[in-house]
């Protein structure tokens, strides 16, 4: 009898651990690292051009939604963020860089196809 008694408190409290975990509140990504606008690439500083001033933009994918499926950027609702193609030197396609916007104040740039961000300071408002 003791031994069920152990084993049914072990499953009920891995249980218990279970739900708790699972209503634990969604963490913040780590801040992230910062670029000034200066030093972006070229490339970059054309997009950002591009993109305050409202278009037209060279690829038809500029100004979508960006889900943030990485979960890197912090997190807004659906829609918040926009991506804007970089072009990148010696490439057919549309490459690895982006330009991401939040709302029409937060600007991130990313080189390696959102695998990482940094947050472009410097971006005249």
């Amino acid at each position: 009898m003791r031994r069920f008694a152990a084993g049914w408190l072990s499953a009920v409290a891995l249980l218990l651990l279970a739900l708790v975990a699972g209503n634990a509140p969604a963490r913040e990504p780590l801040p992230l690292p910062t670029i000034a606008a200066s030093e972006l690439p070229p490339e970059a500083r054309t997009t950002l051009a591009l993109i305050r001033a409202g278009g037209p933009f060279p690829y038809s994918r500029d100004g979508i939604v960006f889900g943030n499926r990485e979960k890197i950027l912090p997190r807004r609702p659906y829609g918040y963020y926009r991506e804007y193609t970089v072009k990148t030197p010696g490439r057919q396609d549309r490459g690895p860089r982006r330009i991401v916007t939040g709302g029409r104040t937060k600007y991130f740039w990313t080189a390696d196809h959102y695998r990482s961000f940094a947050r472009i300071q410097g971006v005249d408002q």
